[in-house]
């Protein structure tokens, strides 16, 4: 896939996908047609940063509900890494595993580079995607810290 900055996957079709979530139920971009969607890729479960990203969504889930939004995050970790995750922060939205690293490719995130402390190669990032299945906004390096606020005020703002 071409290297899309973040100004050039806005406006385009969301790639699709079918990936599993903590159950090993799969789920698919089309599922989640005629809403909006905050679908973003983390590095690694029960991180620190990914725990704060995590719990923030969750902590959010009524008022991302309440402007018709779905929440749903995707890495690389297995399924049942997902369900110890999810079960251990309380987390109340899914969570969908890339082990073959399609999804995280399609969507640009998947990046060559070595880091330490073993995190995987995925850059922290958020796609905003309306109901007709269209790129509204990307936040690429993502800092955890506000963040789930300003995908929330991106969100107002888009819905007008």
């Amino acid at each position: 896939m071409p290297d899309f900055t973040s100004d050039q996957m806005t406006g385009r079709p969301a790639p699709s996908f079918c990936l599993p979530d903590a159950e090993g139920e799969e789920y698919c971009l089309k599922d989640y047609a005629g809403k909006w969607l905050v679908l973003y890729f983390y590095p690694k479960d029960n991180t620190p940063g990914c725990t704060i990203e995590a719990k923030g969504f969750s902590d959010a889930l009524e008022e991302f509900a309440a402007l018709g939004a779905e929440i749903v995050g995707i890495s690389a970790d297995s399924p049942d890494s997902h369900q110890k995750f999810t079960t251990k922060q309380g987390l109340r939205f899914r969570l969908l595993s890339d082990e073959e690293h399609s999804v995280l490719i399609a969507y640009n995130v998947w990046k060559d580079r070595v880091l330490l402390k073993g995190f995987l190669n995925i850059e922290r990032s958020t796609f905003l995607i309306d109901p007709k299945g269209t790129i509204a906004a990307v936040w690429r390096k993502v800092n955890v810290h506000n963040h789930v606020e300003e995908v929330r005020n991106k969100l107002r703002e888009l819905k007008g």
